[in-house]
């Protein structure tokens, strides 16, 4: 825990050095020459996945070049996947591990446990309790290199998969690992993951979609092996602190009460579908790796809600096969039938997959 008595004037001072100081450091270290290994592009994998027991600490920046029309409801989303993110690790494994997220608005931690997390908003001096939840919006942590490119990597087919070569990352040899997704629906071109010779940490994620400038590219800046302290990633809520539990997974529970489940299909857009355990049942999730796929049925208000947004967008198709919008690599469809219930699909899947997809869904109906 970091106490907030301090002032934040001298804190903001710090950060800002420390900004500038960082921000210069890929220039610095990536003119170095990187030492290759003959690592076959599966034993690569493998040692990323088998990373995530490896300590360490590090600075860490994330860059999104997504602009989703998403209007206030997911206006957070839309941030984190459209502008920079700075932010400062410690990680000592999956049930200890703190990410403090330094911005010019506030600086905010995120402490994860064996039972759940922390939010804490420094200049809020709020506390927020969050439990682990199969399906749940994307936080900060969630784009770290460690995190992103495990994740990405997890699902992927030996034959997806071929060496690239090497570069520095964080003053580290990374060795290039790419990543073709197989589905014809994908509309990610490629992803491509540093990972640690030394380690096996994902030290940098380049997501791309059709142009050559990645989507997202998240990497980072300093990285140092060993535990940390204890005392650093723990969190409790200091005294006066404002002490409140996360809702969203409450909403997606109410959600799902309030929708009547409808058969859903095997397939969409030529991917199959998955379960996940703990997520709603009226949910439909469908593909694997990084073309995902998810129709959420909703109340035909809230679609009308986000369609008005979407249909803002210069990008927006409108042609009767759904209201849809690309985010370079990201799409989303509002699908209003007549009646009480209506679809929202997103995915990292083309805007004909989207259309495909409507097509095949069954109408939606909201419960009384």
């Amino acid at each position: 825990m970091v106490a907030s008595g301090y002032g934040a004037a001298r804190r903001w001072a710090v950060v800002a050095v420390l900004a500038g100081v960082l921000l210069a450091l890929p220039s610095v270290v990536g003119a170095l020459p990187a030492s290759d290994a003959d690592v076959p592009a599966p034993q690569l994998r493998a040692d990323a996945l088998a990373s995530a027991d490896v300590a360490f600490s590090g600075y860490a920046e994330s860059a999104g070049g997504l602009t989703l029309p998403v209007g206030d409801r997911l206006s957070r989303l839309s941030d984190l996947v459209s502008d920079r993110t700075l932010m400062r690790v410690w990680d000592a494994g999956p049930d200890r591990r703190r990410v403090d997220v330094l911005a010019a608005g506030g600086e905010t931690g995120y402490h994860a446990d064996g039972a759940g997390g922390w939010v804490w908003e420094y200049e809020d001096a709020r506390a927020t309790r969050t439990a682990p939840s199969p399906l749940s919006l994307p936080t900060p942590p969630d784009l770290l290199p460690t995190s992103l490119g495990r994740r990405l990597l997890s699902e992927a087919a030996d034959e997806e998969l071929s060496r690239i070569g090497a570069r520095r990352v964080a003053g580290r040899d990374a060795l290039g690992l790419r990543l073709v997704p197989w589905a014809p629906a994908a509309a990610v071109e490629r992803v491509d993951v540093w990972v640690d010779a030394a380690s096996g940490l994902p030290l940098q994620v380049q997501v791309f979609g059709a142009a050559d400038v990645p989507a997202l590219d998240t990497r980072y800046l300093d990285l140092e092996l060993g535990s940390p302290d204890p005392a650093v990633t723990s969190f409790v809520p200091p005294p006066g602190a404002r002490v409140a539990l996360d809702r969203e997974r409450d909403l997606l529970e109410q959600a799902d009460r309030r929708i009547a489940r409808v058969p859903l299909p095997a397939e969409l857009a030529g991917l199959p579908r998955r379960t996940i355990e703990g997520a709603p049942a009226a949910v439909g999730l469908y593909g694997r790796g990084v073309t995902l796929l998810a129709a959420v049925p909703v109340a035909g208000r809230l679609a009308r809600d986000v369609a008005g947004t979407l249909r803002a967008s210069p990008e927006a198709v409108d042609d009767g096969r759904g209201l849809r919008v690309a985010a370079g690599p990201l799409g989303l469809l509002v699908l209003d039938p007549p009646g009480e219930g209506a679809w929202l699909v997103a995915g990292t899947v083309t805007l004909d997959a989207l259309a495909a997809a409507a097509a095949a869904l069954p109408p939606p109906a909201e419960e009384g």
